[in-house]
């Protein structure tokens, strides 16, 4: 199925919720909707579903125009932040309920329904009631109903947000193999960059009812077109410093000086942009270090976040492993200045460093 949105834009009063924009997500294929809490991801949403009418602009599927369509003439699947059941139903009926709308078989359906149910491993829950089922459990029933109905087009509005650390984890691994066994166009609506990244796909960046950025998820993360963007798809977020050009590279405020080569158009003023990730305790060769204080250590998973105060500003490392460190203790954060972004003084990318690993 083939969704565009043209120039579609949203307004309630005189509260902007969209700018206009364009939209054509690639047919078939997961697109992420990343973006900070109130970016206008379900606002959007609402927008292809037909649960909302856009304020002007067109939506179009397979080059038809349904601006205006409600939500119940199309066809398409949606899950939730809040997982929504059929409580009376128990979680077999729940999961079938599309599929018998649809009038198919009935041997099809409980094939198709025991099939998805043990991919989202809620086989031994068929005959129990949502009631009866964790948070977690029905979230996954819910996700089991979208995907049995086969729709061209599923939409998923942060649906792993309500449930803990461990469910995310694991729903994130389950959701990109169902994913890319299936064959709708599906949107991901998130706030986070690991799950963009774990899913794949496209990645459509959103900030304050704007569509930033669109293209593969990859090249987005890599070669972000702004501060706005790079902002959105860095957790934590980018480190920023103040510089300027000058003969041999990028003197920092603070005094370091990055040896890096700009575009003979770049402004003189930039700001540098480091991700956490690419800061480390240990130097390599042409590495730069960047002396600092301790200011807080935080241990997440299998990473610690060391927050250093340095005279260009206050950096985040982000160290594998788990590392301890004292208040007020001296660190040298090191980087290797090939791997450092630039943006001018407009805020728009003129340097992206060499492919890395992705770590958001």
């Amino acid at each position: 199925m083939q969704l565009s949105l043209e120039q579609v834009g949203k307004t309630v009063g005189p509260a902007v919720h969209l700018y206009p924009m364009s939209l054509t997500p690639v047919p078939g294929a997961v697109t992420v909707l990343l973006g900070a809490t109130q970016a206008g991801k379900t606002s959007l949403m609402r927008l292809m579903a037909g649960l909302d009418v856009p304020s002007q602009g067109r939506v179009l599927v397979d080059g038809r125009d349904v601006t205006g369509v409600p939500v119940r003439d199309r066809n398409i699947a949606m899950v939730y932040q809040q997982f929504i059941n059929y409580p009376s139903m128990t979680v077999f009926d729940n999961v079938a309920s599309p599929l018998k709308l649809g009038g198919r078989p009935r041997n099809e359906i409980d094939q198709r329904v025991r099939e998805i149910a043990s991919r989202l491993h809620i086989d031994i829950f068929l005959e129990r009631l949502p009631a009866e089922l964790s948070g977690g459990q029905q979230q996954r029933v819910a996700l089991a109903r979208a995907l049995a109905k086969g729709a061209p087009l599923m939409l998923l509005d942060e649906p792993l947000v309500n449930l803990d650390y461990k469910l995310r984890e694991e729903l994130r691994e389950e959701l990109s193999s169902l994913f890319s066994a299936g064959n709708s166009t599906v949107i991901y609506a998130t706030t986070e960059p690991s799950e963009a990244l774990l899913l794949g796909g496209y990645t459509a960046v959103m900030d304050a009812g704007e569509l930033l950025q669109y293209g593969p998820t990859a090249e987005v993360f890599h070669q972000p077109r702004s501060i706005r963007v790079a902002r959105a798809f860095s957790d934590p977020p980018m480190n920023l410093v103040e510089a300027e050009a000058v003969d041999g590279g990028l003197r920092l405020r603070g005094g370091a000086t990055l040896p890096v080569d700009l575009p003979g158009e770049a402004s003189r003023s930039v700001t540098v942009g480091i991700r956490a990730s690419a800061l480390r305790e240990t130097a390599r060769p042409g590495d730069i270090g960047i002396p600092g204080e301790v200011e807080l250590a935080e241990i997440s998973g299998s990473d610690t976040f060391v927050h250093v105060n340095t005279a260009q500003g206050e950096l985040v490392a982000q160290l594998t492993g788990v590392h301890e460190f004292d208040l007020g203790a001296h660190i040298t954060l090191h980087i290797d200045p090939s791997q450092v972004y630039v943006f001018d003084r407009a805020g728009d990318l003129v340097r992206a460093p060499r492919r890395q690993e992705v770590k958001a």
